[in-house]
Parts: structure tokens; C-alpha cells; sequence
């Protein structure tokens, strides 16, 4: 299996309760930090999806739905059966830094503000809610960016 590319995950498609509000909060969050791309397909239902993807072949993407049941409680309850949160790759500390900031100026709630966890060496996060109480992540973890930045054939396990 030398040179095969590994597995990786293609897309997430979120259910939200208002694409008005969900996907303005997305796009401001995300496109500073590279997910500049936004189009529309349609679901098994009919409902559009409006995905937001960094630029590229194969890259990964974010779906957004608007609900068509109200048979969850809002806000979201990551214990139940579901999605718990969605985490994001960022390049540096000080991105999660200033992301975190913006957070803060558009009144989102931080669950937990910008810290260093022991789950990974330099393992760098702020963990805040959509504006339907989805736990997202904001991750800065240096081996990963220093396995990108290798030259293919000297790439390890990260």
C-alpha cells in the first residue's frame, strides 16, 4: 500500500435551527482561517446544504442543514445520541488566540478559553458553542502543522 493515500474524513453535515443565523456565525469563524469556500447542494429531502470547505481537491467540508423536525431539544445536547463537537485545525496559537477574541466580540459563548490540554504535546484549544449549542474546537497542534510542513518521504504517524 506504498504511496496509497490514507483515509481521511470527507464531510460533516450539521442540522441547525436557523440557516440565517448559523451560517453568517460559520463563514465569520471559519473563513479567516481558510474555509473560503461556500456552495449549495441538495439533500435527500430536497433542502439545500450549504457547504463550507477550504480550497482545493479532496479537501474536507462542513455541511449546514436547516431543520425539518423539532424532535431534539435547543440548545443541543452533546450527551445524547450524536454528534459531541467538531473540531478545526488552526496553524498557530495565536490564531486560536484571535478566533477566540472574535468569539468573544460577537457575544459567543467560549465554554473554555484559549489553554494548552495534556492530550497531545502542545496541544493548543478554545472550545465555544454554535448558535444552537454545538461544541466546536479551535486546535493548534504543532506536530500536526510539522508533519504538513516535512517532505513527504520523511512524514511519520502524527
Amino acid at each position: 500500500m506504498a504511496g496509497t493515500p490514507v483515509s481521511k474524513l470527507s464531510h460533516v453535515d450539521l442540522v441547525v435551527s436557523s440557516i440565517e443565523r448559523s451560517l453568517p456565525f460559520y463563514r465569520g469563524l471559519l473563513e479567516p482561517i481558510g474555509w473560503t469556500g461556500l456552495r449549495e447542494g441538495r439533500g435527500e429531502r430536497g433542502e439545500t446544504i450549504h457547504y463550507l470547505s477550504v480550497p482545493g481537491p479532496g479537501v474536507a467540508a462542513l455541511g449546514l442543514r436547516e431543520q425539518q423536525s423539532s424532535a431534539h431539544a435547543v440548545p443541543y445536547d452533546r450527551y445524547s445520541v450524536g454528534v459531541h463537537h467538531v473540531c478545526f485545525d488552526v496553524s498557530s496559537r495565536e490564531i486560536v488566540d484571535e478566533r477566540a477574541r472574535w468569539l468573544r466580540d460577537q457575544g459567543g459563548e467560549i465554554e473554555s478559553e484559549p489553554r494548552e490540554y495534556d492530550y497531545t504535546p502542545g496541544y493548543y484549544a478554545v472550545f465555544c458553542h454554535d448558535p444552537d449549542g454545538i461544541k466546536l474546537e479551535l486546535l493548534h497542534r504543532p506536530t500536526y502543522w510539522e508533519h504538513l510542513a516535512a517532505p513527504a518521504g520523511d512524514r511519520h504517524q502524527v
